[in-house]
């Protein structure tokens, strides 16, 4: 019998290749790791982790178009970020999920030109969705006075509907290069062919790639998140410092609004930088030893890892969204409930009872708007 010796390569391809060795001086360990049995439950966890996400993020985007009180500026992006996981776990997870199951490439030319360029669509939404949420929060609470009012949501629109413009022109040369390529190994005198951005001859191409990659997609945009972040937290201590004892109460709920909802842009933010990482890693590794084909069952098991969680990614935030948020959680919990859509009703009526209309008689850098965060719709002013 031969053993089937898998492994992945490129972060943006996806895929498996397999190559076949008739000697080898693990044998009886590989083959109990690669036997079917086990490279069946990988599809299996896959298939959880979109079962999971697609709940969670069409829950999420359904209570942000039909529940009124719940459409702010953060809001908008976050059904963006959500959007964008749905189009990954919709396309690519399946196709990456298949490549344990089959030993060859089965989506042809088209899809394997058309499913990085998905891939990279979505992780460049994520990423600059992210960016602009730290941006948005920064300008509510250092530069509050900078908010615009008038068309501030149609603003946000536009605002997203670039950053998917931007994410897809990224994608471009994914679809332009990837092309289903001749891949040989000296060490089993085999020939494959897999899909890859770029042919194996070539090893400066996978090096500009790979680094262009995690800087465009993780670096870059995590050093700017880090600045914004760093001028809220300043700017956070100090107010808290400033604010009397016996202060104003609707300034401490605005206070502790931004606060909270502060931190939830900061746990997407985390949740985005630790389940890509050992992606980018991995696929650094890969390029800078591109001529090398690494079939060692550690390379093996942390690349199936590193997949895993990368994809997980696209499922975490609706979860993490109804743990750190009270009004999210309630309008989550109202949607599965059995009498669901009445409790819906009654919380939308509910929230714009409770709207402040001060506010909105107020100057034009005011805007009302509730907490995402708040467990009680707080009316207060900017984008909190």
């Amino acid at each position: 019998m031969v053993p089937k010796e898998c492994f992945l390569m490129d972060l943006e391809e996806d895929f498996i290749s397999c190559n076949f060795s008739n000697h080898s001086e693990n044998f009886s360990l590989r083959n109990d790791w690669l036997n079917p049995g086990f490279l069946y439950i990988i599809p299996v966890i896959y298939g959880l982790i979109i079962l999971i996400g697609l709940v969670g993020n069409i829950t999420l985007i359904k209570i942000f178009c039909t529940v009124k009180s719940m459409r702010n500026v953060p809001n908008l992006f976050i059904s963006s970020l959500a959007l964008g996981d749905l189009l990954l776990l919709i396309t690519c997870a399946p196709v990456d999920a298949s490549r344990y199951l089959a030993d060859r490439w089965l989506f042809g030319r088209i899809g394997c030109k058309l499913i990085p360029f998905i891939q990279l669509t979505s992780v460049g939404v994520s990423v600059f969705t992210l960016t602009a949420l730290s941006a948005d929060r920064y300008k509510a609470i250092v530069r509050p006075m900078d908010i615009q009012a008038s068309h501030a949501l149609l603003k946000i629109c536009l605002k997203a509907a670039f950053i998917w413009i931007i994410s897809m022109m990224l994608a471009i040369p994914e679809a332009v290069f990837s092309d289903l390529h001749p891949f040989y190994e000296q060490s089993t005198n085999q020939t494959f062919v897999s899909c890859a951005p770029y042919p194996h001859s070539n090893e400066l191409h996978p090096k500009i790639h790979s680094t262009a990659s995690f800087l465009i997609f993780y670096i870059i945009p995590l050093l700017i998140i880090s600045v914004y972040y760093y001028f809220i937290a300043k700017n956070l201590i100090r107010s808290a410092y400033n604010l009397p004892v016996e202060g104003n109460i609707h300034v401490r709920r605005q206070i502790e609004s931004r606060k909270r909802l502060a931190k939830t842009v900061l746990v997407f933010v985390a949740l985005f930088a630790v389940c890509w990482l050992p992606n980018h890693i991995i696929y650094l590794y890969r390029s800078y030893h591109y001529s090398e084909v690494d079939i060692s069952m550690l390379h093996f098991v942390t690349s199936i890892c590193a997949r895993l969680l990368a994809f997980a990614n696209s499922c975490v935030n609706p979860f993490a969204l109804y743990l750190l948020s009270k009004s999210f959680r309630k309008q989550f919990n109202a949607q599965f409930s059995c009498c669901g859509p009445g409790l819906l009703r009654r919380s939308q009526s509910t929230g714009r009872s409770t709207t402040c209309m001060t506010s909105l008689k107020s100057t034009n850098q005011s805007v009302a708007t509730f907490s995402l965060i708040n467990g009680n719709p707080v009316c207060h002013e900017g984008y909190v």
